[in-house]
């Protein structure tokens, strides 16, 4: 598909922005491998031949049967009796990481939380869990988490502004009269109570944290409609008769996305340290969720472990800077008043 002129020139000034550019590369690439964390980290093979049969233990489910044991349960590899007897007529293909996010490893040299040793990469956290396999898993969380709920905030905020900076009047009064009564709610405690009282997922804190992200796109996208709705292009095309909604997604709304752009870093970032509030304060995801929060949470509880501290704290100072990097390459890119060499 070709691109119009003014996307190749937003194109060619993002990646004259070197560090915007590479900051998304890091960030897409890291997301992408943690994607793929069921295959890096997890407590099953991930193929198994045994009798000249293959299986795929880290997508199928199979009972210790099927490898000569004597129960109908699903089989537990990493016991030394199913390994021997998968071993006798075959093979085993494991992850790099032979845990997943809720194995405990009883084989441990040192009480838990241990330190990083050849088994355990990072340690284990004060319940025996590979820190590195939650890192990874808690890394695809909390990214999924922050780009979702950006997405949904940005599409209900600019629509707000756009129907408020357009049709003002009325429509504006009423609309910002709502947002101020909106947004002199005390957020945070409204959050904490809600958690508490509904069982935590990751959906129900989604809508939770949506309810209150979106109006932070509203203002800005209101000053640009209220501005740019008496243009004269704008004039001109309501002589011509297109329909008002052509006119504010179409023309209108191309020349406020500077404006949006430049928050859309602050939800993303703001979104990512939200859900790790919470699960610090215990009121995130479920317990025995990968969760950054709750690393750091354990780094506090357990001070004679730093290894837990210092890889939750490194992990999100890595995430939250690329993505702000990132995001301020995009936004210069989309500006017409910068320009790169």
């Amino acid at each position: 598909m070709q691109l119009s002129a003014i996307n190749q020139r937003r194109l060619k000034n993002f990646k004259a922005n070197r560090r915007g550019y590479w900051s998304m590369v890091l960030f897409v690439l890291l997301f992408m491998i943690s994607l793929f964390a069921e295959v890096i980290a997890n407590d099953k093979p991930l193929v198994v031949s045994y009798k000249d049969q293959l299986y795929f233990p880290f997508l199928i489910a199979y009972p210790e049967t099927a490898f000569g044991g004597d129960f109908e349960t699903e089989a537990d590899y990493r016991d030394p009796f199913v390994a021997d007897l998968i071993n006798e007529d075959g093979w085993q293909i494991w992850p790099l990481i032979r845990y997943s996010y809720s194995t405990i490893n009883y084989d441990l040299t040192s009480p838990a939380p241990s330190p990083p040793d050849a088994e355990n990469w990072l340690g284990t956290d004060d319940q025996g869990r590979d820190v590195l396999a939650r890192v990874i898993y808690g890394y695809r969380i909390s990214v999924a988490f922050g780009v979702i709920l950006t997405i949904f905030s940005s599409i209900i905020g600019v629509s707000a502004g756009a129907v408020q900076g357009y049709f003002g009047g009325w429509v504006d009064l009423i609309f910002q009269r709502l947002l101020e009564i909106w947004g002199g709610m005390p957020s945070l405690y409204i959050l904490i109570i809600l958690a508490a009282l509904i069982e935590p997922s990751f959906l129900i804190l989604l809508v939770l944290l949506l309810l209150f992200s979106w109006p932070s796109l509203v203002g800005v996208v209101r000053a640009e409609f209220l501005r740019s709705r008496n243009f004269d292009y704008v004039r001109a095309a309501r002589a011509l008769g297109v329909r008002d909604r052509v006119i504010m997604f179409k023309h209108l709304l191309p020349n406020s996305m500077v404006s949006a752009l430049t928050f859309l870093p602050f939800i993303l970032t703001g979104s990512i340290v939200s859900l790790t509030s919470l699960d610090f304060l215990g009121l995130g995801l479920p317990p025995g969720s990968p969760s950054l929060g709750e690393l750091l949470a354990q780094g506090k509880a357990n001070l004679q472990a730093p290894w837990l501290g210092i890889t939750a704290f490194l992990t999100l100072s890595i995430m939250l800077t690329l993505a702000f990097f990132m995001q301020e390459g995009i936004r210069d890119a989309f500006d017409p008043r910068k320009t790169f060499q």
